[in-house]
């Protein structure tokens, strides 16, 4: 099976916010709704227990984590010893096939990130103060705000932002200096306090303190309160986990130029069908194959149990990329369907996995890899609801290609850095028409 990159968020505060309370009833919440949740927990001080009651590492474990990354300066929890700190990037790629990572701390990894801060917390409350400063000056969320905490804080006018862009610049060059000497604040932990703010990565803040609630409305930030579990595994579930994935892979029937069905036709030693199940379902919540001859794939029941295929017969007696596409389309059972044509040998479910987290960010209904030949719409993922009833229409009116439809809908077009960055061995729509083409792309496999 291939291993397919993991979504993660990060969850932050200080000591004592009430992190691991919050996180292993946020995992037990998610693992409920059934998604597979892996965790990591992080030590900035050097060494710790692994799986003692009480100890955080038990806590993500019994809460229902499927696999928990415990690290630490010099050491994880992984029976391996590392020169430094890993990266939270790191330890997340090598935490593949989960729906989502929990992180606990890493404040610095990039991840999105929700900031918890409790009133009891001393250092929490601090903190709120000044985000709470920083909102109502207008200030940019993940400036330092400590800049502007001694005495009386400018108003947000022309002035305050020439101020803002001034200490910006002063902070820049000032950045080799001594931890905390460019900051004057009225606090005396004023460079803890500098380093702990919500940053422009923040995305949701749980939090018992009013001013904190109220710097995250005037920002726009989602603010749950520490009882409101629900509320945040929701919005978790519906921004970051996931999403369900139908894979369609379609294999028509039989091929002019192979003599018989690309499916069934030998590759490596096996039916080339085997090959694209094995490399797209680690993607797969749901494995569909259409074809017009399910009587000759009937073996793939046998082959993949675990797998549970649907084998479905077309819709559409007459050929054409779009009623097929129709086909695919009414077959799946969730929101989103990756279409993958059977001849694309290097078929990739990162990319599909990466597909499906740029159409649940961004809200289109298409998002299809594109080349300097054009669109891919047979390596492209689709939201059934809307671009069902779009081909239904263009099938209608006698259109056969796939993208005929694509004005009627909201596409967004997956560049080729995209596909790279998700796949970096690139290949993904190397297909086989001919038997020459396939023997030339078996070789190649064959001598990787």
């Amino acid at each position: 099976m291939i291993n397919i990159p993991s979504p993660a968020l990060s969850i932050v505060g200080r000591h004592n916010s009430g992190k691991t309370t919050l996180i292993e009833r946020l995992i037990a919440e998610l693992v409920r709704r059934g998604h597979d949740v892996g965790s990591v927990k992080h030590h900035s001080h050097v060494g710790f227990d692994i799986d003692i009651p009480g100890k955080d590492s038990y806590r993500h474990r019994a809460a229902g984590a499927s696999e928990t990354v415990i690290a630490a300066p010099g050491q994880m929890a992984c029976v391996k010893t590392v020169e430094g700190e890993l990266e939270c990037a790191d330890i997340v790629r090598g935490m593949p096939g989960h729906d989502i990572v929990v992180v606990e701390g890493y404040r610095k990894s990039g991840l999105p990130t929700v900031e918890i801060m409790r009133a009891g917390n001393e250092a929490d409350a601090r903190v709120a103060e000044v985000f709470a400063e920083g909102a109502r000056c207008g200030w940019p969320l993940g400036t330092d705000f400590t800049q502007f905490t001694r005495g009386a804080v400018p108003h947000a006018d022309d002035e305050a932002r020439e101020a803002l862009r001034r200490a910006e610049v002063d902070s820049r060059e000032a950045a080799g200096r001594a931890s905390g000497e460019h900051f004057k604040t009225q606090h005396p932990d004023h460079a803890d306090i500098s380093n702990k703010l919500p940053t422009a990565n923040t995305v949701a803040v749980v939090t018992d303190i009013d001013v904190a609630l109220e710097a995250a409305a005037i920002y726009g930030v989602p603010a749950f309160g520490f009882d409101d579990v629900a509320g945040l595994a929701g919005f978790v579930e519906e921004h970051y986990v996931r999403p369900r994935v139908t894979v369609v892979i379609q294999a028509g029937g039989e091929s002019r130029r192979m003599g018989r069905s690309k499916a069934t036709v030998p590759f490596a030693g096996r039916p080339l069908i085997c090959r694209i199940v094995e490399r797209l379902a680690p993607a797969a919540d749901d494995l569909v194959i259409t074809t017009n001859e399910p009587e000759n794939l009937a073996f793939l029941h046998a082959e993949f149990p675990q797998l549970r295929i649907q084998l479905v017969r077309d819709v559409y007696d007459v050929r054409g990329a779009l009623p097929g596409l129709c086909t695919a389309l009414e077959s799946a059972r969730n929101p989103f369907v990756a279409v993958v044509a059977c001849d694309m040998v290097f078929a990739s479910a990162s990319l599909v996995v990466a597909e499906a987290l740029a159409m649940n960010e961004s809200g289109a209904d298409v998002v299809v890899p594109v080349n300097k030949h054009g669109f891919e719409p047979f390596h492209a993922l689709y939201r059934r609801a809307s671009c069902l009833p779009a081909v239904r229409a263009a099938v209608d009116r006698g259109e056969k290609r796939a993208q005929s439809f694509f004005g009627e809908v909201d596409v967004l077009e997956f560049t080729q850095d995209r596909v790279l960055e998700a796949e970096p061995m690139g290949g993904c729509f190397i297909n086989a028409n001919t038997p020459e083409e396939l023997h030339a792309l078996e070789e190649s496999f064959l001598e990787k």
